[in-house]
């Protein structure tokens, strides 16, 4: 009996994937261009779990790259990278495909940069939720509509609607003016319009403050995610009487399916302090406790903000051995991404990328697991942890990392 906590350093990509340039994201290679940026401007990123971990590895050998400047160490887990097959670089498709189902279909998508969302989509939403009209209708950062257009949301209470390159409809609106529950309400309506539409998330990005100063989004963001078109892992060990613990905005992103308990946890340090919290107080078998970091995308990668995302990695290196010490013999730690979003790179996207799969326990082999075609791969090394069915995509590497 056994039980796995997976950590997800949401958009920490570890170079460009074999068909980023598809992406228009050749060259992209988020982990490396932060680690550049900081020698560059003096101050080196200090990442001693991780290189332990084997992250320094992964990064060189999944792009050809060297740091001489790192002192030798013993690597304690064993370490690859992953490729994506699903079809879009979005948190869902990157989950779904960890989890053993990859997204092999087309999202749908609102491509205009302005005037995004067709009018009749418009006024199927708003007749339905009772709204007047809607604001922004475009492709723009989150935390940008809230300057140009929350002043006008508190006037008007009409909801800022706004997408980008993912297949997602985001709606930002006061907690207090426009109420929290009236915004989920408007999403969950247009989470049936946009069905038919093959739209992947509709985003609750609820916010307080009373002007462009003091406007701040709250942790109170609820995805709206389509199913899994298959079961995933996740299921699989629900359906053998295990349990399913997400942490953060796992739940959503699976659309509660395979779930048994969810926690909400507002920035890096509280997911981490809830799942050490969750490893501590929770069955040690036949157990999966999911996390999904998802500050490093949304405080770092889509703002661009090199340094934050530097330090917002050294601050989790920091947590590291709080975490190991928590592990049972039987537990096994796994620390990958959903794909990347290099701070350096044009634009506020996600980037497509290989990301990185640790593998560390107490009965864990450190072995290089190298390249693997699939973050579907996963899936079928949980699906094998656990002695459930094989899935129907992956390879595990179960029997390479298992002593």
């Amino acid at each position: 009996m056994t039980r796995a906590i997976i950590l997800v350093a949401d958009s920490l990509g570890v170079g460009q994937a074999p068909d980023a340039e598809a992406f228009g994201d050749a060259g992209a290679n988020t982990f490396h261009h932060i680690v550049q940026h900081m020698d560059k401007i003096g101050d080196p990123i200090k990442l001693p779990n991780l290189q332990k971990m084997g992250m320094f590895n992964i990064c060189a050998e999944a792009n050809n790259v060297t740091y001489p400047n790192l002192p030798e160490v013993d690597l304690i887990a064993s370490y690859g990278y992953m490729a994506e097959i699903s079809s879009g670089k979005d948190t869902p498709s990157g989950h779904w495909e960890m989890a053993g189902v990859p997204v092999l279909f087309e999202w749908g998508y609102f491509k205009e940069k302005q005037n995004s969302f067709p009018q009749h989509i418009i006024d199927q939403i708003c007749h339905e939720a009772g709204v007047d009209g809607i604001l922004a209708n475009r492709h723009a950062p989150g935390t940008d509509v809230l300057t140009w257009f929350g002043e006008e949301h508190i006037n008007t209470l009409k909801p800022i609607c706004y997408t980008s390159v993912d297949s997602v409809f985001q709606v930002a609106a006061h907690e207090e003016h426009f109420g929290l529950e009236r915004l989920y309400d408007f999403c969950l309506v247009a989470r049936r319009v946009l069905d038919e539409h093959n739209i992947g998330r509709v985003i609750a990005r609820p916010f307080v403050g009373e002007d462009v100063n003091t406007f701040k989004r709250t942790g109170n963001r609820k995805d709206f995610s389509v199913l899994p078109p298959a079961p995933t892992v996740l299921d699989k060990l629900f359906d053998a009487g295990g349990d399913v613990i997400s942490i953060g905005k796992i739940a959503d992103i699976y659309a509660d399916q395979g779930i048994t308990e969810k926690y909400k946890a507002t920035g890096l340090e509280a997911l981490i302090d809830k799942t050490i919290e969750q490893i501590k107080s929770t069955a040690t078998e036949q157990t999966i406790i999911f996390t999904n970091l998802v500050n490093f995308d949304q405080d770092y990668g889509h703002r661009r903000d090199i340094v934050g995302y530097a330090k917002a990695l050294e601050y989790f290196d920091s947590r590291i051995p709080e975490l190991l010490a928590c592990l049972t013999k039987q537990d096994v730690l796994y620390i990958t991404a959903d794909h990347g979003c290099d701070p350096t790179w044009p634009g506020t996207d996600h980037t497509r990328e290989y990301v990185p799969v640790i593998a560390y326990g107490p009965s864990i082999n450190a072995v290089n697991l190298g390249e693997r075609s699939t973050f579907a791969d996963l899936g079928q090394t949980l699906s094998k942890q656990f002695g459930l069915a094989q899935l129907d995509y992956g390879t595990s590497f179960w029997t390479d990392i298992s002593k």
